[in-house]
């Protein structure tokens, strides 16, 4: 297994890990913005194709084995003072994971961290986490986090051993999207060696 760098002919395979990340919650939200006629998947593809915004292929990396995409993770730096919320623009159900993405300031945020099901089981995850943990680390910042639903228990077990904790929580609003959480939930794992600890 090798983690690399994603490349823009990655984005079918990153905008599919993305949404099995997300729960289905990118589909929704493609869905509400594609133009008449475009299907939805289109519109993760091309969003994983750009080159800014936090949802850009320069942002991941992916697990290849044998040369086939397995899983990719999404991730970025929070500043250590975040830009201002800008409620005016931003649909009503993102606000609170910006919220939370507020609290978890100069840590190295895990937007996506997903595994395709023929990679399960090869530690496959658990590398893609190591790999954000060294880069939180040779960065400087004071960890790793990320954003979980609190009906995702298996996740959540996970990351409770690999010593994210709880730092906060916001309530979902779903619109139209089915999901069985009702909250969102912050966890960091604060990097020791830069605390000393």
């Amino acid at each position: 297994m090798t983690i690399r760098a994603a490349r823009k002919n990655d984005c079918a395979e990153l905008a599919e890990l993305v949404d099995i990340a997300g729960e289905g919650l990118p589909y929704y939200h493609w869905q509400q913005v594609a133009q008449p006629g475009q299907d939805p998947w289109e519109v993760g593809r091309e969003r994983a194709s750009r080159e800014t915004g936090s949802f850009s292929y320069r942002n991941g990396v992916v697990a290849d084995v044998d040369g086939r995409i397995v899983g990719a993770l999404v991730g970025y730096p929070i500043a250590a003072e975040p830009d201002a919320i800008d409620t005016d623009s931003t649909p009503a159900m993102w606000i609170p994971l910006l919220e939370l993405e507020s609290i978890a300031a100069g840590t190295w945020y895990i937007n996506t961290v997903a595994v395709f099901s023929e990679g399960r089981g090869l530690g496959v995850g658990s590398k893609l986490m190591q790999w954000a943990e060294r880069t939180a680390s040779d960065l400087g910042l004071r960890g790793t986090s990320l954003i979980v639903s609190d009906a995702n228990h298996g996740a959540q077990r996970l990351y409770d051993r690999l010593g994210y904790e709880e730092a906060a929580r916001r309530p979902m609003l779903k619109e139209q999207w089915q999901n069985d959480g009702e909250n969102w939930v912050l966890m960091i794992r604060e990097n020791l060696k830069i605390w000393g600890q």
